[in-house]
Parts: structure tokens; C-alpha cells; sequence
């Protein structure tokens, strides 16, 4: 058997944040820092009653599910061979624990070199001295929240490490990241806040140990040194079952937050990233949750990548909204987009999705898409819906993969001269709305595409092609109040 067997390299997790001394010691008296955590949970049947879904947690169910195995013997890590196969703990912490005889926590900067030298421990473990195996190396990184901006120091900061292990990371995965670091109350938090090392997510911080100049005050940017379509971002959208510091964070953070992180500072510019009703942390947290899992693996081990687009071609007014615009009076209005995918046979999970009531749809104003001469702009800003990442091993009926996207456009509201209108339309009305199946076979010149849109057929039947332009593939879609656009959808091989 080769030591190395693509795509299944070691696997690294990083741990995020632990303030108080008594939660790194609390950390450090796990052996897996939360990557073994699950959560029971409660659903409705068709029945109507209620039933238990146990997620067993990351490292049980890569351990099920794909061969993994962690690095522990004896009460101690093992110092000789590990299969390619294997999930190690980045124990960063250990060394502030209180009864290791730990002083001081590591900071971000300590703690990516760190993670540099774990990747040269791992490759000597894997490998050998078998130069094949070595030249073959790679490694996976998954982190929660803090844990993401070690990975970033260490890929973004020269000083943090090596550049044979910066280029043995293949992919990074990160849950409830703060790349754009962490605002309360609307505040992003002092640089002057040392104690606990709270300052690890003030902007000027950040930008410090990311080797980063700020972009318009923003640190959200790989700046080059790592491909960030390479890069993936699960961002949390319920802020509501975030009970750390006794509820005060969740009400300093705010609706648009999983409690802790904003979800505008939950991503990496240019990264894919799917949106969840998770918290940051807890029984409803983002790691132990059958979304995090369900991305991680497609992203890690997927073999199919589908970005999707939605090209706005016109958008309707309320008739007496309309009426008026054509009085001369000044109209404005701006717009939600919402999109859910599933793959085939999801029952419990959703890979994406993007809701108004989570605060995690896709905004634009009427300027962004129709008037660029007001924006600056020479392309109309297409809201960019999801990027789904799919396995085709997991195909059960025929050669192709199938998946839904429930997806929703919807008004904020007009105004009119300056004045909201409230009497003569329903807020939030739907101006398009269906759920689409999507089927996608490969051929050699590329991929067939059928479709159905569910609300008007049954998902099962043969359905609509989709169609092709200068552009590429795109599903018309139409209403009958007058919505038109094209989601583009372009399929790519993934590895």
C-alpha cells in the first residue's frame, strides 16, 4: 500500500480561543479539543412527532467513514509511523496548562510555528525516508475560530514557519472564523486589551501577525500567499444559542452573528463558503454539526465543484409602485436573495443556506444591478448564491450527481421621493420563488444539465436542458410578476 493516498492526507485541527486559565486547563484535559464533540438534537417525522439525531462528531464519523485514525498509544502520542490516514490535535495550549507547568499562553504567532513544526513531525511519520512519499506529502487544516488565524499566520507571515511546510498544505477549512476580527456592540474589540489575549482580534492586531497592510481597514485578505479558492468558510448564522459569558456576547455580538463572529467578518475574500443556523460553539455549535461535517468532507475529499450565479435581467414593481415611476417620481428599492442547496438524499443537513431571517441572504441595491453609472462599476454586482462542493462516489442512481436550490428573490421594501411605502404592497413579497432540481451527468466535452423546477413539476421527471450562451450553462427563470435572470452555474473538476 503507498503511504500516501490522495485525497486522504493527516488531517490537522486547531482549536480556537480559550480565555481563562481554567478553560485552558480544561482544553488541554481533552485529547481531541472539541473535535470529538457531537450533539443530539430533536426533529419532526412525517408523523408529526419528534425524533433523536445523534451527529457522533467529525472525528467519530471520519473515522467511520473514511479509515481515519488518531495518533494515540499508550497514553501518549505515537513518535513512530502513522498511516496517511490520521486526525492530530494541534496542542498548542499544553503549554500554558497549569499542571504541565505552563507559564504563559502561546500567542497567535507562537502557535503557527508551532503548527509549522507539526507538519515537518507528521511528514517524517508518514513518510520516512521514501522520497516518493515525500514529494507526495500534503495536509489538510481544519480549525475553529482562533484556529483559523493560526492557519493564517502561518501561511501569511514569513517568520511563522517554513516554506516546504506552508507548501505541504493542501486545503484549510475553517468554522467561525473571525478573519475580519471580532466587533461588539458594533466596536471592533481594543488593541489595548491584553489581558487574556483579547486583542488577538483587534484589526491592527491582526494585521501585525498576518503580514498584512490593511485593505480600507479590512484584514480579510490571503494576500496572495495561499490560493483562496483553496480556502473554505463555514459561517455560522444563529447567534441566538450562544450562551458563553452567560449570554452577554450574544447580545454584544448581535442578530447578524453566530453569537460571537459577525457573518460579514466570517469569511476570506475570494474563498468559497457555505452559510449554517449554527452558533459558534455549545450543543448547537458549528463543529458539531452534520453541516460542518458534510462540507468538510465534499471539500476535502469532493471531486466536483458548482459555483452558482444569478444573472438579474429585470425585476417588476408592485403595480402602483410602478404607476408612479412612471409619474416621474423617484423610486429605490433594494432586494434579497435567498438560495438553500441540498445534495441528493440530504434529510438532516443542508450544505448552504442563506436566509433573510439569519441575516445571511445576498443584498443589492437596484443601483448595483441597473444603474452602474451610480456605482462606479462597468458589471452589474450578480449575486454570488453558493459554491457547493459534491462527491461523486457518493452517486447511488445512475452517473450523475443531482442536487436542489430552493431560491428566493425578494424586496426589502420601495421608497418613493424618500418616504417608505407601507400601504400598498405586502413587505417582504416574494417577486420569484421555486425550488430547483438539478441533475448533472459528464460527458467529454464537459456536463449535461436537466432541471425541473419543483413548485410547477415533480423533481423525478425528465425536465427542462439547460441552456448555453457566450457566458455557459445557465436555468432561465421567469415569473409571472415580471422577475427574469439566468443562474449560471458553472461545473468544475475538483481535487
Amino acid at each position: 500500500m503507498k503511504k500516501i493516498e490522495p485525497p486522504y492526507y493527516p488531517i490537522i485541527y486547531i482549536r480556537g480561543y480559550a480565555m481563562t486559565q481554567s478553560e485552558i486547563d480544561a482544553t488541554v484535559a481533552t485529547p481531541y479539543m472539541g473535535f470529538n464533540l457531537g450533539s443530539t438534537r430533536i426533529r419532526q417525522n412525517w408523523k408529526g412527532g419528534v425524533e433523536r439525531h445523534i451527529f457522533e462528531s467529525p472525528l467519530v464519523r471520519l473515522m467511520k467513514e473514511y479509515g481515519y485514525r488518531d495518533v494515540y498509544e499508550h497514553g501518549t502520542e505515537k513518535q513512530d509511523r502513522i498511516p496517511s490516514r490520521s486526525i492530530v490535535i494541534h496542542r498548542y495550549y499544553e503549554q500554558a496548562d497549569s499542571e504541565l507547568g505552563g507559564e504563559k499562553a502561546p500567542s497567535v504567532m507562537e502557535a503557527a510555528r508551532g503548527l509549522s513544526e507539526l507538519i515537518i513531525r507528521i511528514r517524517d511519520q508518514v513518510c520516512g525516508e521514501d522520497p516518493d512519499a515525500r514529494s507526495a506529502f500534503k495536509v489538510y487544516l481544519a480549525a475553529h475560530s482562533m484556529g483559523g488565524l493560526v492557519c493564517r499566520c502561518f501561511l501569511q507571515n514569513p517568520e511563522a514557519g517554513e516554506d516546504e511546510t506552508r507548501e505541504a498544505v493542501d486545503k484549510v477549512f475553517t468554522y467561525a472564523t473571525p478573519h475580519n476580527g471580532i466587533e461588539m456592540a458594533g466596536i471592533n474589540v481594543p488593541g489595548f486589551l491584553g489581558k487574556w489575549d483579547i486583542n488577538n482580534f483587534n484589526r491592527g492586531r491582526m494585521a501585525e501577525y498576518l503580514a498584512l497592510e490593511p485593505d480600507n481597514g479590512r484584514v480579510d485578505s490571503l494576500d496572495g500567499k495561499f490560493d483562496p479558492n483553496r480556502f473554505f468558510c463555514l459561517v455560522g448564522t444563529n447567534h441566538k444559542d450562544y450562551d458563553a459569558g452567560m449570554g452577554l456576547s450574544r447580545r454584544l455580538a448581535g442578530e447578524m452573528s453566530d453569537g460571537l463572529v459577525k457573518v460579514e467578518n466570517a469569511t476570506v475574500r475570494g474563498a468559497p463558503r457555505a452559510f449554517t443556523y449554527r452558533s459558534h460553539s455549545g450543543p448547537y455549535g458549528i463543529v458539531s454539526s452534520e453541516e460542518g461535517y458534510q462540507n468538510l468532507v465534499r471539500f476535502f475529499f469532493g471531486n466536483v465543484r458548482v459555483d452558482g450565479v444569478l444573472d438579474v435581467e429585470d425585476v417588476p414593481l408592485p403595480p402602483s409602485v410602478r404607476k408612479e415611476f412612471k409619474r416621474g417620481r423617484r423610486v429605490r428599492a433594494s432586494y434579497y436573495f435567498e438560495s438553500t442547496v441540498s445534495p441528493r438524499g440530504a434529510v438532516t443537513f443542508k450544505l448552504t443556506e442563506r436566509r433573510r431571517e439569519t441575516y445571511s441572504a445576498v443584498l443589492r441595491r437596484f443601483d448595483d444591478l441597473f444603474r452602474l453609472e451610480k456605482t462606479g462599476r462597468t458589471t452589474p454586482r450578480s449575486p454570488m448564491l453558493f459554491s457547493a462542493f459534491l462527491d461523486t462516489s457518493k452517486i447511488t442512481v445512475g452517473r450523475g450527481f443531482m442536487f436542489s436550490i430552493d431560491l428566493s428573490v425578494l424586496t426589502t421594501g420601495y421608497e418613493m421621493d424618500g418616504f417608505l411605502m407601507f400601504n400598498r404592497h405586502v413587505p417582504g413579497e416574494n417577486l420569484f420563488r421555486n425550488t430547483l432540481a438539478i441533475r448533472a451527468t459528464p460527458r467529454r466535452n464537459g456536463w449535461h444539465v436537466r432541471y425541473n423546477l419543483t413548485d410547477d413539476d415533480w423533481s423525478e421527471n425528465t425536465g427542462s436542458a439547460a441552456r448555453e450562451d457566450d457566458k455557459g450553462l445557465f436555468i432561465p427563470l421567469s415569473s409571472k410578476k415580471g422577475f427574469k435572470g439566468k443562474l449560471r452555474l458553472e461545473i468544475s473538476p475538483w481535487s
